[in-house]
């Protein structure tokens, strides 16, 4: 098994002249989480073994042009083991799973790694300089959860590091803030939405039709909102905003001007068509049905 093994330097090393590492020239501004990261997370921390106290491992996602803003889609584990002299962490592990990745994934890449705990580890910057130069030329980004709860919360902080000093040595490394956002795609959000309706934690999926129901009365309460805020603005009651009233004739434009008769038409002709395919489908399914049972019978 191939190990990076990571040692703390000697209390003498700034007198030996060190190994120098490139350094990424790229900070990110802006961070967006996927919930599902954050449950990889925890599952992982609740797999982990008896005598971890934290857990690593890589995160994967995709960058802006200038790399700037940072995209963070997924994860998986990387095991590792610390002592108080060094750490090693299982790089035959991350890249085979990273190779595999790749081929499901090809767009993702590496933009940094997780940790568990609520401070840093002493070894963090020694494996921050590892994952900058598994990013490069970008900086990894580092992501904290702390699942000890000792705020109170599940707190999660994303963390870059800068180098420091006057010679570029892995430790020499200062972790800043970066801002962070977590961003539900429809399909987390609807799964999400799920789980906290539910009180015991169970619940069943609602039909394709009462989910159809939920959005129109969204999209209606939406239409009343903007339809008052505009009826405002007009009356001299509400103050007037140029960037919502550029974003709101931006949206008009892309909406075709369309006759009542003929959208009725449009949709009942579309409507027509999607019968005819279910029920297509249903006679297919039936017909495989009795060929299934005669073929048994035969």
């Amino acid at each position: 098994m191939s190990m990076l093994n990571l040692n703390l330097p000697a209390l003498a090393s700034s007198l030996v002249k060190s190994r120098t590492t490139t350094t990424a020239t790229t900070t990110a501004q802006q961070c967006y989480i996927h919930p599902v990261v954050l449950f990889s997370i925890l599952d992982h921390y609740l797999r982990r073994n008896d005598n971890q106290d934290r857990v690593i491992g890589t995160l994967l996602g995709v960058r802006s042009d200038d790399g700037r803003v940072v995209e963070i889609r997924s994860c998986f584990a990387v095991p590792h083991f610390e002592t108080n002299d060094q750490v090693e962490v299982d790089m035959e592990h991350h890249r085979s799973m990273y190779a595999l990745h790749k081929k499901a994934s090809s767009r993702e890449q590496i933009v940094g790694w997780y940790a568990t705990g609520n401070k840093l580890s002493k070894y963090a910057a020694l494996i921050q300089d590892f994952y900058s130069r598994e990013a490069a030329p970008f900086n990894a980004v580092h992501l904290v959860m702390d699942t000890e709860l000792s705020s109170g919360e599940l707190g999660i902080k994303c963390l870059q590091g800068s180098p420091v000093g006057a010679g570029a040595h892995p430790e020499n490394c200062l972790f800043l803030p970066l801002a962070h956002e977590l961003q539900y795609p429809d399909a987390e959000l609807t799964a999400l939405q799920a789980a906290a309706d539910s009180s015991e934690g169970l619940e069943s999926l609602v039909s394709d039709m009462e989910q159809l129901e939920r959005t129109i009365e969204e999209l209606h309460s939406m239409l009343e909102r903007v339809s008052e805020y505009v009826s405002g603005v007009c009356n001299g009651t509400s103050k007037a905003n140029n960037v919502v009233g550029k974003y709101l004739m931006d949206m008009l434009a892309v909406v075709p001007k369309v006759d009542t008769k003929q959208f009725s038409t449009l949709f009942q002709s579309h409507l027509q068509d999607i019968l005819m395919v279910a029920y297509l489908t249903n006679l297919t399914r039936a017909q495989l049905n009795i060929t299934d049972r005669l073929q048994r019978i035969v």
